[in-house]
């Protein structure tokens, strides 16, 4: 499976061109690529977005920040966005095949390393966070460059996470962390007055009553007023809901949008979202859209004929007559829908205010069912894949002195492959329960499918284990194995 990961460093250097191009250049190395760059005079920041594997999009972010710390001093700084570094915030986003959680660990690298190398003090943001105030980026960087410089020595609320307690003297010091998808979100006024900018922005920011998953400020930018926003969750707070709440803010100044502006990239499925809502189609969905459907097609993900094509395919193959896939993949699959559905239910209650004293049960539930759902998936090929190692290993074992060590490996690795689908599934089958309290009422019935998927998973995993135990002749492992699995079945 690959594994691509988003990074999007913002580095405080928006108007020297030649520097920008440097620190792009030190960013480029093989199986990382760019994707979009933009520079802002006014704010004085570009924002580079890159993709690519784990390993060499930590390596390109590391060289970045020792690049911008060569050709930025923040002494001379100045622009209408807040910093604090020469590279101000490095995020990591997972894209394909990889957590939240791995972007947490690729994010807490190139922190320790940023300090190793370029004696940059590094703080830790968002999901990475190793308290709760600094999850906010706004609390770390509270102050800005001048503020932490005289702070960071005597508050220990300003102590790093990697580094002594001192800023570089001209590079500052820098937030790394990993997090969802994030929109840079501008919106201009048909005004040059930066306070009314200001004032809609409070009340459309969260942190002062407004939408939730919305960061905003005001600026005075080209000579207007803008109302500069992160959508941090454009799922849950989509942009044309943002867009409207401005427009009506602005109204009670006299004023309106005159246009908006994406830095940066943004997910295709937030114009869908837009595109929904501004034009009232009515029982839309994204395979209407033609480049969809052909991409989907072309891609093998599905034939003309939407959800039911999505899923016939596995369907099909289950009952071809061949060993696999089987019962095993049939049970990651039951577990791994199972947690898409309890995900589901939990993310359509995060974030509402009836549920608002949930939130962190209700993301904790979202991130551990999401690192479940890959492993499942992934257990839907490995269970086929271990069964035809067995049937592999006993065409070798007819001609190998050693026929009884090579199926017992075998038939151990065709074993672990159920349990441990039968673990996963029981896991989701408790969070499933746990939700029911803290989530929409009306939505019961999902989570009673998922935990009904979660339970056959359960059981078929477990009957898979059975059936190659009753093989095996190594009586301690058979043992320990149907020890676990009497505890999965309770």
């Amino acid at each position: 499976m690959s594994t691509l990961v988003e990074c999007v460093p913002n580095f405080s250097e928006g108007r020297d061109k030649a520097k920008v191009d440097a620190i792009v250049e030190a960013m480029k190395i093989n199986g990382v690529y760019l994707l979009d760059r933009e520079m802002d005079a006014d704010h004085n920041r570009s924002v580079i977005t890159l993709v690519g594997e784990r390993e060499p999009i930590q390596e390109a972010a590391i060289r970045g920040v020792g690049k911008a710390a060569e050709l930025i001093d923040l002494n001379k700084h100045q622009g209408a966005h807040p910093r604090m570094g020469a590279a101000d915030v490095v995020p990591f986003i997972p894209i394909e095949g990889v957590t939240i959680e791995d972007c947490v660990a690729l994010a807490r690298h190139v922190g320790e390393e940023v300090w190793k190398r370029y004696q940059i003090p590094v703080y830790l943001y968002e999901a990475a966070a190793t308290t709760p105030e600094r999850q906010n980026l706004e609390n770390i960087r509270r102050g800005q460059f001048e503020g932490i410089r005289e702070e960071i020595a005597t508050n220990p609320a300003r102590k790093p996470d990697f580094g002594e307690a001192r800023v570089h003297p001209t590079a500052g010091a820098t937030v790394v962390g990993a997090r969802k998808f994030l929109i840079a979100y501008n919106v201009f006024l048909n005004t040059p007055d930066v306070e009314i900018a200001k004032k809609v922005a409070k009340a459309v920011r969260f942190s002062s009553g407004g939408l939730r998953f919305v960061k905003g400020a005001g600026f005075l930018v080209r000579g207007l007023a803008q109302v500069s926003m992160n959508l941090t969750d454009f799922e849950q707070t989509p942009i044309h809901r943002v867009f409207e709440f401005v427009k009506r803010e602005a109204a009670r100044y006299g004023v309106i949008p005159l246009s908006s502006e994406i830095v940066g990239l943004i997910p295709k499925k937030a114009l869908e979202q837009a595109a929904e809502w501004f034009l009232q189609v009515e029982n839309f969905d994204s395979s209407l859209i033609l480049e969809n459907r052909l991409s989907a097609v072309m891609s093998g993900k599905m034939a003309v004929g939407g959800l039911r094509a999505g899923v016939e395919p596995f369907i099909e193959q289950l009952a071809a007559p061949t060993a696999t896939p089987g019962g095993g993949s049939a049970a990651a699959a039951s577990a791994a829908m199972a947690a898409g559905l309890a995900t589901m239910v939990a993310s359509m209650s995060r974030g509402k205010k009836a549920y608002m004293q949930y939130e962190k049960e209700l993301s904790e539930a979202i991130a551990r069912l999401a690192q479940l759902r890959e492993e499942l998936k992934g257990s839907i090929d490995a269970d086929a894949y271990a069964y035809d190692a067995v049937v592999k290993a006993h065409k070798q074992a007819r001609e190998s002195a050693a026929a009884d060590g090579i199926i017992t490996t075998a038939l151990k690795q065709a074993t672990k492959v159920p349990l441990s689908v039968a673990e996963r599934a029981r896991e989701v089958a408790d969070i499933s329960e746990r939700l029911r309290p803290i989530t929409n009422p009306n939505m019961k019935s999902d989570l009673t499918t998922a935990a009904a998927l979660a339970r056959a998973a359960i059981a078929g995993a477990l009957a898979n284990v059975e059936i190659n135990l009753e093989r095996l002749k190594d009586e301690q492992f058979v043992a320990e194995t149907r020890r676990k699995a009497a505890m999965l079945s309770s």
